[in-house]
């Protein structure tokens, strides 16, 4: 695929994954809308990417997390570009409580809204002009989590296999149709919400020795994914051999919440919402993470207490 001159919607780039994929995207020509919640983040992207030489992006805010928001991103997408031939399904966000708490409450719903049902209403809405044209492009980033589950995380967990199973069937469906389905599997990358994990009980101990990617060297290899056509990406690249095995990943967790039993509350009944909209204790996190903080001790603390 040349990406020069193509158009593509990017959702979640105000920051972490969504942000380095547009900076390289831009910088192979590619004209761009970009998509989050916060305004500031994307103006200061676009300014970015426009003092570089590049189009300036087009900035379209929207919170996928509500019903009927992707349905209307897809609408001015296609307004601000005249036309969307790649389609960055990124963002996401996930919620820490215990399935026997959350249930189908509206924080779950939440999550699903905007990790599974807003991708498949772009896809929807903007894959059958692709198909039409014979030429175009989804991208779905999913998680490595789809692998596994660990406590207070079953409903974010879930619904990155669900965009899995969704991820794989669309390209069976578009097989031979011109547009190529691309599925991102990032493992830790250091971004914000990997601060947030910190926060889910006994994470910080089962993650220790864990190496995070970086966001631009994800970036680039989605670039040469897209360009290369290659259905999968898994990074960081060291996990690729864990994909094909996933009952042996599910066997680690299980040892692993073994091992960090003492942290995880069984009564705990806490819900937490994550992202840059999510709870304060979540917001503080993000934050912290952001100014390279990594001793993220007094915030579950503060978590615990319920301040």
């Amino acid at each position: 695929m040349d990406l020069n001159g193509k158009r593509a919607l990017i959702t979640g780039a105000s920051s972490g994954i969504g942000r380095a994929v547009a900076l390289r995207l831009a910088a192979q020509g590619t004209q761009l809308a970009v998509s989050a919640r916060r305004p500031d983040l994307l103006e200061a992207l676009a300014d970015e990417i426009e003092q570089a030489g590049a189009p300036r992006p087009q900035v379209l805010v929207a919170d996928l997390s509500q019903a009927g928001a992707a349905a209307q991103l897809a609408s001015a997408g296609i307004e601000r570009l005249g036309r969307v031939d790649i389609v960055v399904n990124n963002a996401g966000g996930g919620l820490g409580g215990q399935q026997t708490t959350v249930g189908d409450r509206d924080e779950g719903r939440d999550v699903f809204e905007l990790n599974v049902w807003s991708p498949l209403a772009l896809v929807q809405r903007l894959v059958p002009a692709m198909r039409a044209r014979r030429m175009g492009a989804v991208v779905n980033v999913t998680s490595m989590m789809q692998l596994m589950t660990w406590p207070f995380m079953g409903h974010y967990t879930a619904s990155k296999a669900a965009l899995a199973s969704f991820t794989e069937t669309l390209r069976l469906e578009l097989r031979g149709s011109g547009v190529h389905v691309l599925e991102v599997i990032p493992g830790p990358v250091d971004t914000p919400i990997y601060g947030e994990s910190h926060l889910v009980p006994g994470f910080e101990a089962a993650a220790r020795g864990l190496r995070p990617g970086r966001p631009d060297a994800l970036a680039k290899r989605v670039v040469r994914a897209l360009r290369r056509e290659r259905k999968r990406l898994i990074y960081p690249g060291i996990l690729r051999p864990t994909y094909s095995f996933p009952s042996v990943v599910r066997a680690a967790a299980g040892f692993q919440v073994g091992r960090v039993k003492a942290d995880i509350d069984p009564d705990d009944d806490r819900v937490v919402r994550s992202g840059s909209q999510g709870d304060e204790v979540s917001r503080q996190a993000r934050a912290a993470w952001e100014r390279g903080e990594r001793d993220l001790g007094r915030l579950r603390a503060l978590a615990r207490s319920g301040q």
